[in-house]
């Protein structure tokens, strides 16, 4: 194995600019969340129009995150890391100078390219220089607080750019600090690579793109244009069909993007699952509280955003023990610790009437959701790593962060699909005139926002409906990567290894 760490531990610099990276990308994950209202309202969006502001950001993240942790292994992953800041700086720099909503799309998926860079490239310069269980342990918790730092640091700073300002501002910061993150990466960084048989797997990744922009574009779509329209089913066949292309290319390739034995290691694909369903629910709950707040209930962005803060201050209370917590607790039970909160908060929030907006109705629920959030991405992330080979930890990095960005892009296009489509079969009938052509025109955020008094009201009352049937599939979700937990999760205590006949032994404990 060439690597050009050879550190018995990470040093500080390393670890700082890691942080950095990785707390970038994920607060300009989270800036659109409090502005879905302004968002609607300045460019009289749609439900899944504002929806593809973050699936924009989130598509490319989990389309690009796989082959970037190839191309980081081959080329170096620190000029990975510099490129990603970049990257990242000028799609935020787009989406702040943006004039129409498809602008922002464009902007927001240039910065995702970015973000695509740095998740997985940051998590695999700490997994290489931390051969050591316990120092890999402590690292990863630092970097997955970062992460948690970030994620409430997003909702405040565009929630308060937004009510003082034009909500474009609130993509100025990341501007800056994906500058500041690119020239950090270039000075601390401690480069290394894992170049040994390693290449582009140029079908493996054209298919994949097709595969989840065509099942993305089809869930968003699916609720506005009809789940049985010619160009829905069209997508999500193609979907279907790439998808398996996929499995088939990576079957097939010298070097493959992903190496499908590591799905036959239980707590890989334990993993794997959870990051899917964990996230798909807690992102898919960010954007209900968003909407309701906002676009529904007509509060300023700063408002909307307090209860998302809240939600992620929680975690820098459990930083003094978190690393501990890693050591010394089996991943299954941190896991189930934090799926099981991240599904009661999330009934409970599906319970709570349309008109409860402030901020002590919402404590408690964000309380649950943010212990749960901590929990789960910190001992996902420890479990899919320490589980696979050593040499393959850059790949297990990218596959983790793939399905945990793909899961937060499918949040908010199935709530807001589902949301959408059982608001509108509840208004069915129930208003006549412009209100009636409005709401078949734009849906029912439109009539909440430019309806008449009584058409609000009804449209108000069946979006509560509707965002509670999508909370009620959030906690389902949780409730699902719960029981996978218990199932598959196993205490490790070695590393598996996969040998070239694709069988798997166990090496030495990591």
């Amino acid at each position: 194995m060439t690597n050009s760490i050879s550190l018995k531990r990470l040093d500080r610099g390393t670890l700082i600019a890691c942080c950095l990276a990785v707390a970038v990308a994920q607060l300009s994950l989270t800036l659109p969340a409090p502005i879905s209202g302004s968002v609607q309202a300045a460019f009289g969006a749609s439900g899944s129009q504002v929806a593809w502001v973050a699936s924009a950001f989130i598509l490319p993240t989990a389309i690009l995150e796989l082959n970037f942790g190839v191309v980081g292994d081959m080329f170096g992953r620190k000029r990975l890391l510099v490129l990603g800041g970049f990257t990242l700086a000028l799609g935020e720099l787009l989406s702040a100078l943006s004039q129409n909503i498809t602008t922002l799309w464009i902007g927001q998926a240039l910065a995702g390219v970015g973000a695509a860079a740095l998740f997985p490239t940051s998590l695999a310069v700490i997994a290489a220089g931390t051969p050591d269980q316990k120092d890999r342990a402590k690292a990863v918790s630092i970097w997955a607080l970062s992460i948690s730092v970030a994620s409430a640091a997003g909702p405040l700073s565009s929630g308060v750019l937004a009510t003082v300002a034009d909500f474009r501002w609130a993509f100025v910061p990341p501007v800056a600090l994906g500058l500041a993150t690119g020239i950090t990466c270039w000075v601390l960084v401690t480069d290394s690579k894992e170049p040994e048989g390693r290449s582009i797997d140029w079908p493996g990744q054209v298919s994949v793109a097709v595969g989840l922009t065509a099942l993305l574009w089809g869930v968003v779509e699916g609720g506005d244009r009809g789940w049985t329209s010619p160009a829905i089913l069209g997508a999500l066949a193609l979907a279907a069909v790439a998808l398996v292309s996929f499995v088939v290319a990576e079957k097939r390739a010298a070097s493959p993007m992903f190496n499908l034995d590591l799905l036959r290691i239980p707590s890989f694909s334990a993993a794997a699952v959870v990051a899917l369903a964990g996230m798909f629910g807690f992102i898919g709950t960010g954007y209900c509280v968003s909407i309701r707040l906002g676009a529904v209930m007509h509060l300023s962005a700063l408002r909307a955003s307090l209860p998302l803060v809240i939600l992620q201050l929680i975690p820098l209370m459990l930083a003094p023990v978190l690393s501990k917590m890693l050591t010394r607790v089996e991943p299954r039970w941190l896991l189930m610790g934090g799926l099981l909160p991240m599904a009661a908060g999330q009934f409970w929030i599906a319970a709570l009437p349309i008109t409860s907006t402030s901020l002590a109705a919402f404590i408690g629920p964000v309380l649950l959701l943010g212990i749960g959030f901590i929990c789960v991405v910190t001992s996902l992330t420890a479990a899919a790593v320490n589980a696979v080979p050593i040499e393959m930890t850059g790949m297990a990095s990218g596959a983790t962060s793939l399905v945990r960005e793909f899961g937060q892009g499918l949040g908010p296009a199935v709530i807001s699909s589902v949301a959408m489509s059982v608001a509108s079969s509840a208004l069915a009938g129930r208003l006549s005139g412009k209100d009636a052509g409005v709401e078949a025109a734009a849906g029912p955020l439109a009539v909440v926002n430019a309806g008449s008094d009584s058409a609000r009201a009804a449209a108000q009352s069946a979006l509560a409906h509707g965002m509670a049937v999508g909370l009620v599939i959030c906690g389902c979700a949780s409730l699902l990567g719960a029981l996978v937990t218990l199932v598959l999760v196993r205490k490790n205590t070695a590393r598996s290894a996969i040998g070239t006949d694709g069988t798997l032994a166990q090496a030495a404990p990591a």
